[in-house]
């Protein structure tokens, strides 16, 4: 029961969400606009939760996986589902912050933010 929580709410394992970012994934923040403004992983892209279904048919266009993230991990968890469900590769990578941290990983020397 845990896991399947985590899995909805806290973010993706860890090495899938780290395999999509290396393979130039979307970052895309589900949170809203005044959220974003406050702080967000540099070069992701903005579109709110409440605005994701308009906006599917541009990023499925776009042919590059999703690590979608928010506040928590709630908001971009039910973000990668409805992403899923129209067909593209998405992940819920749980707390902006969370990804940001993920991505200093990768390149530490390079990233800034």
């Amino acid at each position: 029961m845990f896991a399947f929580l985590k899995k909805l709410f806290g973010g993706g394992n860890q090495e899938q969400i780290l395999d999509l970012l290396r393979q130039r994934a979307i970052i895309l923040d589900v949170r809203t606009a005044g959220e974003f403004k406050q702080g967000h992983v540099k070069g992701s892209v903005n579109v709110p939760l409440d605005q994701l279904r308009g906006q599917l048919s541009r990023l499925k266009k776009q042919q590059k996986p999703i690590v979608a993230c928010c506040a928590t991990g709630r908001r971009s968890g039910m973000a990668a589902g409805m992403l899923r469900e129209a067909g593209i590769t998405a992940v819920n990578g749980g707390g902006w912050q969370s990804v940001r941290n993920l991505i200093r990983e990768l390149a530490p020397s390079t990233t800034n933010g």
